[in-house]
């Protein structure tokens, strides 16, 4: 009875620090940190990137219009780093081809990303798991 009762209590323990191996799903951008400041959700839109196993694409949500894809990549996750390499952007980027490396960690339903852009600019985005 006491193994079961100390496994019950362990098994989750291990499993909720075990490193995640995708981002796999869709996710919404909640806001982030720049320049210091934060800052929430754009208004009258959202922005979701949808992750397979190693790769993303990244829309612009407006109610009343078709998704528009904005950007893709591929990533790919090594501990608490991953390596995310823009392979498309619908608009002018220094990013792309460039593979540029973000902490991360994932609590409950919430991705945040942190890392230095080429340009040195600091970026810390909050993502939110959407419900399937």
């Amino acid at each position: 009875m006491k193994n079961l009762i100390l496994l019950t209590f362990i098994i989750p323990v291990i499993t909720a620090f075990q490193p995640a191996s995708s981002f796999k799903g869709t996710w919404q951008f909640v806001g982030d940190i720049h320049r210091g400041k934060r800052e929430g959700p754009p208004d009258g839109y959202a922005l979701q990137k949808k992750y397979d196993e190693k790769h993303y694409a990244a829309f612009v949500i407006e109610k009343g219009l078709r998704p528009e894809k904005y950007e893709t990549g591929d990533y790919v996750l090594k501990g608490d780093t991953c390596i995310d390499t823009e392979t498309f952007c619908s608009q002018p980027s220094k990013i792309t081809h460039i593979p540029i490396h973000y902490l991360f960690t994932i609590k409950k339903d919430t991705l945040t990303i942190k890392g230095v852009l080429p340009n040195g600019t600091q970026v810390e985005e909050y993502w939110k798991k959407v419900k399937q």
